[in-house]
């Protein structure tokens, strides 16, 4: 009787096994995060098809199947960290900039916020046309591809420079995932109702697109005055000043405020 109970012990776990569980559910859970849009993912169903398919030759004893597929496993990791090795740099660079680390990215987020400002302020001084786009928690992968892609640090040269006029990405937006410039010339979606103010263009429309179906921010520098914009969750901010600007780059801001409003067609 004992030594059934003893076996059955794991169904009355104690803290420390719900302590970790909850850690390791958390990590697992992030790591799917992580991988959710690389080859990562499509290599982990790879190598679930090949688990299953060794579980399949031990059962019927196929000896030779199970010996190939255990030397591949043996020497199968290493091969996956060089040949993945730009997923696996880029996968601890995200998690580095998870929400859990942010304590430890607090300056060099504050140099990107430094840098994207002194470039809006550039473009604005000069009355040079741009939208910049600041990825958040929906990933924006599918409209990055419809651009060139970058991945260069952000710096208000490399921003001021992609946005001179006549030059081949002027026109298209730039997409910044963390501290860095993931692609530029990318097309953003039109909004499907009419900005109230018919002095903002198709810029503004982009924008507010985008902003309707994802959580980015959006910054705009109007080509005609200057001015500049910002959109949240679909509305329109205009002639926003740099400490207005900075705050909402920088997360600080609880609510925006009363935006342009928005008519349908």
């Amino acid at each position: 009787m004992d030594a059934i109970l003893e076996q059955l012990r794991f169904l009355r776990p104690g803290w420390a096994d719900v302590f970790e569980i909850a850690i390791a559910s958390v990590l697992f859970y992030r790591l799917l995060l992580l991988i959710q849009r690389t080859r990562a993912m499509q290599m982990l169903l790879g190598i679930f098809l090949l688990a299953l398919i060794y579980a399949l030759a031990r059962n019927l004893e196929l000896v030779l199947i199970r010996t190939l597929l255990a030397y591949l496993f043996q020497y199968g990791v290493i091969a996956a960290l060089v040949v993945f090795q730009p997923e696996v740099r880029s996968a601890l660079a995200r998690l580095g900039q998870s929400r859990m680390f942010r304590v430890f990215t607090s300056l060099e987020e504050s140099a990107v916020v430094d840098e994207i400002v002194e470039a809006i302020k550039q473009l604005a001084r000069s009355k040079v046309g741009a939208i910049i786009v600041i990825e958040q928690g929906v990933g924006l992968d599918e409209y990055a591809s419809t651009g060139s892609k970058i991945d260069a640090r952000v710096s208000s040269e490399m921003l001021t420079t992609i946005f001179t006029p006549y030059s081949p990405l002027h026109d298209g937006a730039v997409i910044i995932q963390g501290d860095h410039i993931k692609a530029a010339g990318t097309i953003l979606p039109l909004s499907q109702y009419k900005l109230s103010d018919k002095s903002l263009g198709t810029r503004h429309r982009a924008a507010v697109g985008l902003s309707e179906e994802t959580d980015a921010v959006v910054v705009v520098v109007s080509e005609e005055t200057g001015q500049v914009s910002v959109v949240r969750a679909g509305r329109l901010e205009p002639g926003v000043d740099e400490d207005r600007l900075r705050a909402v780059l920088s997360g600080g801001l609880a609510e925006s405020r009363s935006g342009v409003a928005l008519s349908a067609r």
